[in-house]
């Protein structure tokens, strides 16, 4: 690999694109790639739709940046069609998934802090956990390796087992001010929470007083087979950040909340200088009318459907590379066999000419497009099947070399 004046904070693949088209995308050396990563569940209907590169493109003759010391349409717009369609009252808008958790912790402190509790300030999160990169985010998820050489950690987190709801109740003291999780946890290997412990959680939250924050900058936005993955356990959260493929590749989150849990968020209280600009309100609306189009879901649910299924005459074919399938919808994990690394699966799908994104414990998400077709999951088998297949000979190799 050329050397790069980008600081080297990516251990990246040597591997450039050029163009894209819908679920593919073209190398700078002309190869192409079924793109079943889309960005890390970013480019919802694939590369340069032409519904939201038309979107983009007119706005950008119009007017790029104001700053929010003007009203915007199109981001008053956004925010209502969001209100109308969850649990909402309000939407702040951002630029990215870590900026929109970092609102949602905000805005649970400022509540208690306005409704004349300001001791309830901490949040309880999940260990596996992953929700951004920022001083305040990592301390969130607690992982050693996120928060390692940053110096002190930022106070308020108190950090419990996965889905450990005996543990859960054990942390809630007086100074809590909210549960924060993923229903799916994404960089931590597609772990979904089900979904009577979603609804037991609520319960929790009721009956201490305390506000329900969900990070679905990842597991949000059709990615589940629902508009926002808590959908499926019948519950509604108080505060929720997304991110990711509300833009549909175009850099853009947002923290949604109640009018009462959003009752501290007054002028002055939070703002950003670019988050909800023209041009990303013009891509975002232009995702939501695909989104929201009538049958849309229930077709994510089918190829769905189908995916798993796939993925399932893999896993029977490969024993010996990888050992099951978890996740909902088109957020899907193949847990890679120990002792060999999700990365060198990784490697053989993109010699396949397949692109996957490495997870926590071993794992390869499948994070495909959201309109993805059934031709394009039969060539993804198949070329998923050739990378299993290579990369058992090279196992095989490796074991009788070492012998």
């Amino acid at each position: 690999m050329t050397t790069s004046a980008v600081l080297p904070t990516y251990a990246r693949a040597d591997l450039a694109f050029e163009k894209g088209e819908g679920a593919w995308l073209v190398s700078t050396d002309g190869r192409r790639f079924l793109d079943f990563a889309a960005g890390i569940a970013v480019c919802a209907f694939g590369h340069a739709h032409p519904y939201l590169v038309k979107a983009l493109t007119e706005q950008a003759g119009k007017v790029w940046h104001t700053s929010n010391m003007f009203r915007i349409p199109g981001q008053e717009r956004l925010a209502q069609r969001l209100v109308d369609a969850t649990f909402a009252d309000y939407v702040f808008f951002t630029n990215s998934g870590a900026e929109a958790v970092e609102c949602a912790i905000k805005t649970a402190r400022k509540y208690h802090s306005a409704t004349g509790n300001p001791e309830r300030w901490r949040i309880v999160t999940f260990e596996g956990a992953f929700h951004g990169r920022t001083l305040a985010t990592i301390a969130a998820a607690g992982q050693q390796k996120l928060v390692e050489g940053f110096g002190p950690v930022v106070e308020g987190f108190d950090h419990v087992p996965f889905g450990d709801l005996d543990a859960l109740k054990a942390a809630i003291t007086h100074e809590t001010a909210g549960v924060l999780f993923e229903p799916i946890q994404g960089e931590g290997g597609i772990n979904p929470l089900s979904d009577e412990k979603m609804r037991a959680i609520r319960e929790l939250c009721d009956e201490n007083g305390i506000l329900l924050i969900l990070d679905e900058v990842q597991c949000g936005m059709g990615r589940t087979g629902k508009l926002f993955a808590h959908e499926w356990a019948g519950v509604a959260p108080d505060i929720m950040a997304t991110a990711k493929a509300i833009g549909g590749g175009f850099p853009l989150g947002a923290c949604l909340a109640t009018e009462k849990a959003a009752i501290g968020m007054t002028a002055g209280s939070h703002g950003s200088t670019y988050g909800g600009n023209p041009l990303a309100m013009a891509v975002g609306n232009a995702v939501l009318d695909l989104m929201l189009e009538p049958g849309f879901l229930d077709r994510v649910n089918a190829i769905a459907s189908s995916l798993r299924q796939s993925l399932a005459m893999i896993v029977d074919s490969h024993p010996d590379i990888v050992e099951g399938i978890r996740g909902r919808g088109l957020m899907l994990g193949l847990k890679v066999r120990d002792g060999i690394e999700n990365k060198r699966l990784q490697a053989a799908m993109r010699n396949a000419g397949l692109i996957g994104v490495g997870g926590g414990e071993n794992t390869v998400r499948l994070l495909p497009p959201l309109n993805i077709t059934e031709e394009e999951v039969a060539a993804a088998a198949r070329l998923l099947d050739t990378a299993c297949a290579a990369l058992s000979a090279e196992v095989k190799a490796d074991m009788k070399a070492a012998s």
